[in-house]
């Protein structure tokens, strides 16, 4: 899964041996973030919400954490 943070940057998310890896995206560019950390409890259709509570002192106003894929 990737996610759009604010228009800021983009993070893909994935499940690897009962936990979540998370990457940063570039342009072209992958690397892992391990600064990042999100509960192996989660199910998939809450990590959006997580990641805009991890990261909403970057949001504008009405912005948001997007699912991109």
């Amino acid at each position: 899964m990737k996610f759009d943070i604010y228009g800021r940057f983009e993070l893909e998310v994935l499940r690897e041996n009962d936990r979540w890896i998370i990457y940063r995206v570039g342009f072209g560019v992958r690397s892992r973030d391990d600064g990042v950390i999100i509960p192996p409890s989660l199910q998939p259709e809450e990590i959006a919400i997580y990641l805009d509570d991890l990261f909403h002192e970057l949001a504008g106003r009405g912005q948001a954490v997007r699912l991109l894929a």
